[in-house]
């Protein structure tokens, strides 16, 4: 049912003035929070009708429902504990009016407390602002791609000034975009006051200065302008002579970086070592972007890494603590000898935090693993693929190309992003910003064309609306709003409102639609207004840090299979409330398959972060155990690498590898068909039955067979060298290093349960069907999977188990996640592989589907009988530290992986 704004305005004034109430109450029965809303509602919306204030008692229910999972801490023993004997002389002053303004927010409790808890780890961990002696501490916390760290870093700074810190610096990234939005997040979470009105006579007061006035911490910087020594100098001369906290945000810039340090030896630096007495805490935001030395050598981040750490210098006690949800350049430096990650000076050698998303979190598991469908036919929950770009907008492209037109695939996204914007509307949300990310080019030149196109598109469509919107079925006579009409059934039939409605409605919801560029030339970002909808198009400047307020539609090109580069692009990541099964994300195939795997990779990071802690492991030796991961196959591209060949030290325990890709060429195939067939005859020559229906899901499967059996089929396997961990002489090396781990293994043979037996491979096997990803055909790569390049199933490592070991790995891994519901959970292979006895090989005989649909050329040398593919699933090691060496060449490193994006702020040529 439609909100009228009178109704949405009385909900949210009575939620905002029941979150405040509730703040120091224990949580209430159902009855209980239904009496105190009543009771309310007397004062704060006397118009509110019963069925307001459920709705007001169901989203405070809804947010109190949210769970998250206690952060994983590891650290070294150099720090004396201090915190627990200073809290009694510490006044929590910053810190209680924030939480107070989180809970106010809506912020769930469980989330503000548990923020409570990791920020006072964090700043335990610190050095003691009070203690006399020189210390310098270096950390970092790993969260997840807008999930909420700058709230964390807002509270920890809250925390260290009420403990004493009096200069609080925050790096907020490379672009003058996101130090803005920085600020004005740091002036209403601790500041106060809105910085852009300092220097008027009225500094209005935002955030935490409604709620207790009185004291307010210096800003030395604005919403408006970074760190100016002139405005400095100005101010106040020296840093010891501010009686209240002073804190500054600023653009990771080597010239501000300059003039920062300068100003501070000039004006506050004393005694022989020119250092200044007061404690600084330096918060590095995106801090694995510019500040480590792992880019190709470019001498700027070069400077800016010398710089941080001559700022650091600079004090007589000095904590850096950087923030992160992409770790991997800080965890991945890659050493030529053993002790390197110590002589990189930002290296958290002090501690690691990682910080757990809560339950509504819509990120990478929920969208690239969770709502991946496993059959070809359906279609995943929010992805929708590219496959029309290539005659309008290539993915790669020159920075001076020309831009006619735009791929229909763009223009249906426009479309959906307006029917979504019309559904919120009619939920209530009219007064909710929505926002859509066009991120398709590095150029600013082709950025601005491709806004001028979706401008004239979005003008074609506001004119058919404005015309025919309002004539009911008879303006289904116009093109424009029959094809809106079209994305509304194949998308958001099923959203709780009728075309009907919908089309009544989309012309007042969508008029004040504005297309802005956000790059190192223009920044239309604009969220003052209520309510705004805004189609944003950029590249670099979208890609880190900066929030795109109610993210719902997203359409992105771009080719870079970096960790972190992709990680950091996906700005689609954070919190929907209320409109999560709007969102939608249209992106090539392939990148689509590689945030997948990316999301699994992440996920198994922050997992053997936990599992360290346990063990009381060190950061350094976190660095050690996550470098040796076969992720590190892909992550280790990243890093500056020499010409010619490179080798990775990997760890296979507790892992998973498969032969997703496969060479495209007949004689190869033909040899990795005869050496399955040998398998299944020595299998059959040492009694097993393999013939008949199949006994499990998915295969006929086997169990205690001798690892001589298996052996010979691998090392006549020929590998695709697109399947980087599953080299085979690495794979036998760690096999036979285990071979009284691995002497018996289980197996699965592959075959469906219906369907026509296929004579060559015999035995009774009927092939299972998978479709091509056909982008890789180009070059000479089979990527069997249509959605995630895949050819095992999720649940082929439950195989081999007991029932009470599955039970127990399902209801344990609920329990860590918290995870209440059992319903709708895709459970990860590791928690199988924790408790599996014996390896399993999944051996499949493939018949591949024809993408006719796609119209696609195959190779006349295509295979016409079924392929072979495998998988291996190793369970735990009883010595998980031993490795084996993998070797990437450096041309295959760029031809799989690609170049890594140039995200130098380069105002002539690209964002």
């Amino acid at each position: 049912m439609n909100l009228n704004n009178e109704s949405q305005e009385a909900i949210d004034a009575l939620f905002a003035t029941a979150s405040q109430a509730l703040i120091n109450q224990p949580r209430k029965t159902s009855i209980e929070l239904r009496a105190l809303l009543n009771g309310l509602t007397l004062f704060v919306s006397p118009k509110a009708n019963e069925n307001e204030i459920e709705k007001v008692a169901r989203r405070i229910e809804a947010a109190n429902g949210v769970r998250i999972s206690e952060a994983a801490v590891l650290h070294d023993d150099s720090v004396m504990p201090w915190l627990d004997e200073a809290k009694k002389t510490i006044d929590p002053f910053y810190w209680k009016r924030y939480r107070q303004l989180l809970i106010g927010q809506g912020l769930p409790r469980d989330v503000v407390n548990e923020m409570d808890n990791v920020t006072e780890k964090i700043l335990s961990q610190m050095g003691n602002p009070h203690s006399g002696s020189y210390w310098q501490r270096k950390g970092m916390v790993m969260g997840h791609v807008q999930s909420g760290k700058t709230a964390n870093y807002t509270g920890l700074l809250c925390k260290a000034a009420d403990a004493g810190y009096r200069l609080i610096i925050v790096i907020a990234g490379i672009h003058n975009n996101l130090r803005s939005q920085t600020q004005q997040r740091i002036d209403e979470g601790f500041i106060g006051r809105d910085s852009s009105g300092f220097g008027k006579a009225n500094r209005r007061e935002i955030g935490v200065g409604l709620l207790e006035t009185g004291r307010f911490p210096v800003t030395l910087t604005t919403s408006l302008q970074d760190f100016k020594k002139t405005t400095a100098t100005t101010n106040r001369s020296q840093i010891d002579s501010y009686k209240v906290p002073v804190a500054l945000v600023i653009k990771k810039n080597s010239n501000t970086l300059k003039n920062l340090i300068s100003w501070l030896k000039e004006n506050s630096a004393e005694g022989d070592a020119l250092t200044i007495n007061q404690p600084m805490l330096l918060i590095d935001d995106e801090a694995d972007n510019a500040s480590i030395n792992t880019k190709y050598g470019k001498d700027e981040v070069t400077r800016i890494n010398g710089q941080i750490r001559e700022l650091l210098q600079t004090f007589h006690r000095s904590c850096y603590v950087g923030y992160t949800a992409t770790p991997f350049a800080n965890i991945f430096i890659d050493p030529d000898q053993d002790h390197e990650m110590l002589g990189e000076d930002l290296f958290p050698r002090n501690f690691i935090i990682g910080l757990d998303a809560p339950t509504n979190y819509f990120g990478g598991k929920k969208i690239f693993i969770d709502g991946i469908p496993e059959d070809d036919t359906e279609s995943p929950d929010y992805i929708r693929y590219i496959e029309d770009n290539e005659a309008h907008l290539p993915i790669i492209h020159k920075q001076h190309d020309a831009l006619d037109t735009i791929p229909h695939s763009l223009i249906t996204a426009i479309r959906a992003f307006m029917i979504t914007r019309t559904i919120r509307n009619l939920r209530g949300q009219e007064k909710k910003h929505a926002s859509m990310l066009v991120n398709a080019s590095r150029f600013t030149n082709m950025q601005s064309l491709l806004r001028n196109r979706i401008h004239e598109k979005v003008n074609e469509i506001l004119d058919a609306l404005r015309i025919n919107g309002s004539r009911g079925a008879r303006g289904l006579k116009d093109s424009e709003i029959a094809a809106l009409q079209v994305v509304w059934r194949n998308e958001f039939y099923n959203a709780g409102f009728s075309w009907s409605e919908i089309q009544a409605a989309m012309f007042d919801a969508v008029a004040a639609i504005r297309v802005v560029e956000v790059n190192s030339r223009a920044n239309g970002l604009d969220y003052s207004t209520l309510g705004a909808t805004i189609i944003a198009v950029g590249g670099f400047s979208l890609s880190r840090g900066l929030t795109l307020e109610g993210l719902t539609i997203t359409w992105f090109l771009r080719n870079t299979m970096m960790y972190d580069t992709l990680m950091q692009m996906g700005r689609w990541f954070g919190y929907r409330p209320d409109y999560e099964d709007l969102c939608r994300i249209w992106m090539p195939r392939a990148a689509s398959v590689w945030y997948s795997h990316i999301a699994s990779a992440t996920d198994e990071l922050h997992r053997e972060l936990k599992r360290m802690e346990k063990s009381r492991a060190t950061p350094m030796q976190f660095g050690l155990a996550v470098r040796s991961h076969p992720s590190a196959l892909m992550i280790t591209a990243r890093n500056k690498v020499g010409s010619g060949e490179r080798t990775v030290s990997v760890g296979l325990s507790n892992s998973f590898v498969e032969t997703a890709r496969l060479p495209a060429n007949n004689h190869e195939l033909d040899n990795n068909h005869t050496a399955a067939l040998a398998l299944l005859d020595r299998l059959t020559n040492e009694g097993f039955n393999i013939q008949g229906t199949p006994q499990v899901s998915g295969g006929k499967f086997l169990t205690h067979i001798k690892r001589e059996l298996i052996e010979p089929f691998l090392l006549a396997w020929n590998n695709s060298d697109a399947n980087i961990t599953t080299q085979i002489s690495p794979l036998l090396t760690y096999i036979d290093n285990r071979a009284d781990e691995m002497d018996t293994w289980d197996v699965l043979i592959g075959t469906k349960a219906d369907g026509v037996i296929n004579t060559t491979i015999g035995h009774g096997i009927i092939p299972i069907e998978r479709s091509i990803n056909t982008d890789d055909l180009a070059q000479d790569i089979i990527s069997l999977g249509k959605h995630n390049m895949r050819v095992s199933s999720r649940n082929v490592e439950k195989l081999g188990l007991t029932i009470a070991q599955i039970t127990d790995a399902e209801t344990s891994y609920r329990s860590n996640k918290n995870l209440i519901d059992n319903k709708h959970i895709n459970y990860p292979g590791y928690i199988y592989r924790e408790v599996r006895q014996r390896p399993l090989l999944a051996l499949y005989f493939v018949s591949v589907k024809r993408p006719d649909e796609l119209k696609v050329v195959l190779p006349d040398n295509f295979p016409q009988e079924p392929v072979v593919a495998w998988a291996i699933s190793f369970p735990v090691s009883t010595r998980p530290d031993e490795r084996v060496e993998y070797v990437i060449n450096k041309v295959k490193q760029r031809e799989l992986f690609g170049q890594p994006d140039d995200d130098e702020d380069d105002e002539t040529e690209n964002d």
